[in-house]
This record gives structure tokens, C-alpha cells and sequence, in this order.
């Protein structure tokens, strides 16, 4: 389980003496990934832009959302599996896909099933269709989908109820939501044992800022990245959030080039 004190920056682990499990191009550039520790190794985090990241873990390099064309990736190593949450075009590109399974091969996929219906046939194969409350595995790490969608009114076109997924990996111990695009849900607020969170918010997408920081304190991990944010407050979520008196850390990643 991650604690306070095993949180670090690769650039520290770096200065330590200890070995960096993959050298990405992004660290040559500065942009440092945050690390934690499993039972059986680390997991460090990557921002690319908006709603895509690369996650590193002791069983391989998942790329979570991937989109922006394959050449956005073309200095990281390849991927070992992706997983994607649904269709919009900020999360799923079948022309990244192709450059990236190009690559790195029929590596193993999750999906929602919208997203498995706009698979390539050559991708079929290596595709696991999850819905909302399936369980499963990805390079052995268990997982689970969880719903992601709108309630308000207004909103409710963008992300229906049953069709979108969230996801919680448990790797080696350490527990990992990541939200897609969804407002502060009964089935957001009800987790259990968050270590480290991604969560959205912008209009009329996804929720606000009181909507998501209301939402993730009522499941308190330890770590919250909000990502997927763009033309939001993400100091006013931050302050809603440490009202909120719950202990959660805000990680601002480099989703924006920043």
C-alpha cells in the first residue's frame, strides 16, 4: 500500500542511486514521473496530454486512452497492454492504435464495449471487452470497471448511464482508479482502499470542481491527479478539496505541458 513517505520523483530516486525502471524520453526533457512503491517493484506515472498517461509497472508499461497519433509516443518505450474507457476522440483513436500496435504488437487490450465495436478487425483478437461491473485482468493485475457517466440534467447525453467505463487496477497491493469521463457518481463516491486517483472536471463534459472535489473526498485516496481538466480551476478544486479536511494530496501532473 503506498504511504506519504514512499512517494518520490523519479529525479530523486534518480539522485539516490537507484536504477529507473525504463528511461522515457519525457524524463530526458525534464518532465519527471512520480513513483511509487508496490510489494513487488514501482509504478511510476507519465502524463502525455489531457486524458492519456503511461502507466510503468513491474509487469509492463500501460498506456492508459492513448490518442494524438502514434508520434506522440515515439520516444517512450512501446506499450505492454492499453486500456481505454470509451469512444470520444479524446480518449480512443483507431490511427493511434494502429501506429502504436505497430510497434509494439497485438499487445492486450481493454475496452468498453462501444470501443470494441470501432476495433480494426486486427485488433479483435487481442481485445477484452469489459462493461460496467466486470471483472477481470490486465498483465495479471486485477481489475474491475467501474461506471462512469452523467446525471445532471443537461449532461446526460454526453456519457449515459451503462455505456462508459472507469477502472480500479490493484497493483501489488497498490489500488488505482481511473475515473474516464464521469460526474462525482454513487459508484465514484463509494470506493474503498483508493491509494492513487485520476478524476475529471470540466463542463459540460464531465462535473466542476466542487463536484469533484465533493466526490473525491467522499472516497479519500491518498493521491488524487486531476486530469482531463482543461479551461477549469484547478486551484479551486485543489482549495474545495483541503476544505474538504480529508488528507487527499493533489498531484498536478503535466497534462498541459506544464
Amino acid at each position: 500500500m503506498l504511504t506519504r513517505r514512499r512517494l518520490m520523483t523519479t529525479a530523486i530516486a534518480t539522485a539516490a542511486g537507484a536504477p529507473l525502471l525504463r528511461p522515457f524520453a519525457a524524463m530526458a526533457q525534464n518532465l519527471t514521473g512520480d513513483v511509487y512503491e508496490t510489494a513487488s517493484g514501482q509504478v511510476s506515472i507519465h502524463p502525455v496530454a489531457h486524458a492519456s498517461f503511461v502507466m510503468d509497472t513491474p509487469a509492463g508499461r500501460i498506456y492508459v486512452d492513448p490518442v494524438g497519433g502514434a508520434e506522440a509516443y515515439a520516444a517512450l518505450p512501446a506499450a505492454d497492454a492499453i486500456l481505454i474507457t470509451h469512444h470520444h476522440g479524446d480518449h480512443f483513436d483507431p490511427e493511434t492504435l494502429a501506429g502504436l500496435t505497430e510497434r509494439a504488437g497485438a499487445v492486450p487490450m481493454i475496452t468498453n464495449p462501444t470501443v470494441a465495436e470501432s476495433l480494426d478487425e486486427s485488433l479483435q483478437g487481442s481485445n477484452t471487452v469489459m462493461a460496467n461491473g466486470d471483472s477481470g485482468s490486465l498483465l495479471g493485475y486485477e481489475l474491475t470497471a467501474i461506471p462512469a457517466y452523467n446525471y445532471t440534467e443537461g449532461r446526460l447525453d454526453y456519457h449515459p448511464e451503462g455505456r462508459d467505463n472507469g477502472y480500479v487496477i490493484s497493483v501489488d497491493g497498490l489500488r488505482i482508479y481511473i475515473a474516464g469521463d464521469t460526474e462525482d457518481t454513487p459508484e465514484m463516491r463509494a470506493l474503498e482502499g483508493i491509494d492513487l486517483a485520476f478524476v475529471p472536471f470540466n463542463l459540460p463534459y464531465t462535473m466542476t470542481e466542487a463536484q469533484a472535489a465533493s466526490g473525491v473526498a467522499a472516497f479519500a485516496p491518498k493521491v488524487v491527479y486531476p486530469y482531463h481538466y482543461r479551461g477549469s480551476d484547478l486551484d479551486l478544486f485543489e482549495q474545495l478539496l483541503t476544505d474538504e479536511g480529508k488528507g487527499t494530496e493533489v498531484k498536478r501532473g503535466g497534462w498541459y505541458g506544464t
